[in-house]
């Protein structure tokens, strides 16, 4: 027996005037995750922030021409909340990604790498969404949460075979000054945390790196220190790529200009909130990886961007501090 649950309700009219306002305003119900009772009556559960968005929506209908009031009301009866959970049952949009993610396998060999990235950027916002307003899971949820662990994973096999998976274990602090003039591998035709990894070596940790690209993670010496792949010295743990735990690794996570570029590789290599630079930087990435002849090349090629990067944060950081001084 489920606990009966409180409600957020807005009664609202739409401005008749324009229909551009009436489109925005459906589309932001919907996107909220808003069940219809009947016409002009929609239905949250209620959570402060839910009934704070609702309150944000009905004061832009009323600035618009239309009227919206916004209500709080209990379920009365088991009977009635069932019925309300029943209008927030996601089983067929659940149904509709597993389709989609489905129809999605049978194209990703022969994809460009980059294109791959991008329709797994667009699958995950997909399910994303639906996940973000999916109030009462259910087993549809469960379903749909291992096709997408499944289609991750074959995508990654795909992309990059030996992809790191995440270990669970302590990041020690290490003295930059016993990792000088050392041999670094990583798995050959470098991607972003790859490359991110490698400029963030040369550049924070060891200048006089040199660096190997390996044709498979078991190919690598055991006198070179191994990144971003499985049994390397520095690889993705727990929710932190190779990128980041390098930055942990070495105490180099009180850089805010560093912390941006972590946040832009972060979300390229295992998603997450959106970062403002990080289409471009992949685009940037992508046409880099068709010009260069060799890793080397990109590495030297994407250095330059990442410098460029570097001092950009690192400047707006400085006048955003000087800014704030009286």
């Amino acid at each position: 027996m489920n606990p009966l649950s409180t409600w957020s309700l807005l009664i609202l009219t739409l401005p008749t005037e324009s229909a551009t306002a009436r489109m925005r305003f459906w589309r932001a119900l919907k996107a909220k995750g808003c069940a219809v009772l009947r016409d002009g009556i929609y239905l949250l559960p209620f959570t402060a922030e839910r009934e704070t968005a609702l309150r944000e929506l009905a004061t832009a209908i009323g600035d618009s021409g239309g009227t919206a009031h916004l209500l709080r009301a209990p379920s009365l009866s088991q009977e009635q909340e069932a019925e309300f959970r029943d209008l927030f049952d996601r089983s067929n949009d659940y149904d509709a990604l597993i389709g989609a993610l489905s129809d999605a396998r049978k194209i990703v060999f022969g994809q460009a790498e980059a294109e791959l990235r991008r329709l797994l950027r667009r699958l995950r916002r997909d399910y994303e969404s639906i996940v973000a307003i999916d109030f009462f899971p259910t087993e549809a949820a469960t379903r749909a949460d291992a096709a997408w662990q499944d289609f991750v994973a074959h995508v990654d096999t795909v992309m990059s075979p030996g992809e790191p998976h995440p270990t669970e274990r302590a990041i020690r602090t290490l003295a930059l000054k016993d990792y000088r003039g050392r041999t670094w591998a990583t798995r050959k035709r470098i991607w972003v945390d790859r490359v991110a990894s490698a400029w963030l070596i040369r550049r924070f940790i060891d200048p006089d790196s040199r660096f190997i690209w390996l044709t498979s993670p078991d190919a690598c010496p055991p006198s070179a220190l191994g990144f971003d792949f499985d049994g390397a010295a520095f690889t993705h743990i727990g929710e932190r790529v190779t990128f980041e735990v390098l930055m942990a690794s070495f105490e180099l996570e009180s850089d805010p200009a560093l912390l941006r570029l972590a946040a832009m590789v972060h979300t390229l290599d295992v998603g997450g909130a959106p970062v403002p630079e990080a289409i471009g930087f992949e685009a940037i990435m992508a046409g880099a990886r068709e010009r260069t002849v060799n890793d080397d090349a990109l590495l030297d090629e994407i250095s330059r961007v990442l410098d460029s990067m570097y001092t950009h944060f690192a400047a707006v950081t400085k006048s955003a501090g000087q800014g704030g001084r009286s």
